[in-house]
């Protein structure tokens, strides 16, 4: 490998494992945050944490038109990153409800800015040297990992959760000096409008199902990062016992992100993405009965393989079941249903089940989507195999 080239690819690493940092350090204890500092119901914590994911499934398209008008990727993210770092420091002043979530809705506003603009260059670069965007990506599972853990432990030490907030921004702006030895440019995606790709998907009945279960799957697995640390609280744990499972349930994605391709090629892509869904099925029908916290710690390892290897295989599912001319498009919509929409509503329903139940409640909910998702997934598994035979006749 070029010695620049080398730096480079160093420097991607570098950032990943800093964006995460950031990540790892806010969003596991956020609605712990707002539950014991600042006094809120669940219901207005759920709504918080909802808003996050919409902010995110609004701004990330246009932050990528930004970077297409302006053609400054490099400064657009600089500045998303500073003004998050900046927002962050100064979230910790509010106190009436009204302030936290307009705070976090401007912390959301510039944090959509830096996983899509920093994924474009990063794929643009793996492709040009004929490199694996995994080995840079699992940098960033590290990152969540050991910042989850650290943070679990330092809140307990000081006896105040402002310190995430600290964190994060401090995360943030140590990622600032990778920018220096960035790919100038993004990833290149020949333009295709909007309308014209769901009117293709439209009729593609098996992608339009596996969006409906990516809903119901990975909305409940994105809602469960803002409310495991209060499952843990609630099962006896403490903040230090918060990190540890975070770190545990996040450092097994790494491994896994690894040996995705590799496990995908043994088997098909759609048993792959029902295997690791009904993994974590069964993880949310086990939170259900309130189990003792030496399982839970053990549990967490398993997220790998519902995390590490769903998310590969239902992106290049996505890939394989969209046409070529539409697949810029397939993702977004991909994204913005799982990422966005999904995790928004089982966030928000998350926080009012914990207004009228329990945690034990929500976790029933979880399981109770995910195997309908999975039952979707056969269904389409089917179509599939129905399509191929009417093919192969033909």
């Amino acid at each position: 490998m070029p010695r620049e080239t080398k730096t480079t690819y160093r420097s991607l690493q570098y950032f990943y494992l800093t964006a995460f940092l950031s990540n790892g350090s806010l969003f596991p204890l956020l609605a712990v945050f707002l539950q014991e500092e600042k006094q809120l119901d669940p219901v207005l914590v759920g709504l918080i944490v909802a808003a996050i994911p919409l902010v995110n499934t609004v701004m990330e398209p246009v932050w990528g038109l930004l970077s297409d008008y302006t053609q400054k990727p490099l400064r657009l993210l600089a500045a998303a990153l500073t003004a998050a770092a900046a927002l962050a420091f100064i979230y910790l002043i509010y106190d009436h409800y009204a302030l936290l979530l307009l705070g976090m809705l401007a912390i959301a506003v510039f944090q959509a800015a830096v996983i899509p603009l920093s994924d474009s260059m990063a794929l643009s670069f793996v492709e040009r040297n004929q490199l694996e965007y995994g080995n840079i990506r699992l940098w960033g599972a590290i990152g969540f990992a050991v910042a989850s853990f650290l943070l679990g432990y330092i809140t307990d030490f000081v006896g105040t959760l402002d310190v995430i907030f600290i964190a994060y921004g401090l995360c943030l702006l140590l990622a600032l000096p990778a920018l220096r030895k960035f790919p100038r440019q993004g990833y290149d995606i020949a333009a295709v409008s909007m309308k014209e790709g769901l009117r293709t998907l439209r009729k593609n009945k098996p992608f339009l199902f596996f969006l409906v279960s990516n809903f119901l799957i990975f909305g409940p697995i994105l809602a469960n990062n803002f409310y495991f640390g209060t499952f843990i609280l609630a099962a006896g744990g403490t903040l230090s016992a918060v990190g540890i499972a975070f770190f545990l349930g996040a450092g097994s994605e790494a491994p896994f992100m690894k040996l995705a391709h590799r496990i995908i090629g043994k088997m098909s892509v759609i048993h792959v993405v029902m295997l690791s869904a009904a993994v974590s099925g069964a993880r949310w029908v086990l939170y259900m009965f309130d189990p003792p916290l030496a399982v839970i710690f053990i549990t967490t390892i398993i997220q790998g393989l519902s995390i590490g290897l769903y998310v590969p295989a239902a992106l290049l599912y996505i890939r394989s079941a969209a046409p070529s001319s539409v697949q810029a498009t397939a993702i977004a919509l991909y994204s913005a249903v799982g990422t966005g929409l999904g995790n928004a509503l089982f966030n928000l329903m998350g926080g009012m089940i914990l207004e009228i139940a329990t945690v034990y409640h929500m976790y029933a909910l979880f399981a109770a989507t995910t195997f309908t998702g999975v039952g979707i997934l056969i269904i389409v598994k089917r179509m599939k195999s129905a399509a191929e035979g009417k093919r192969g006749i033909a």
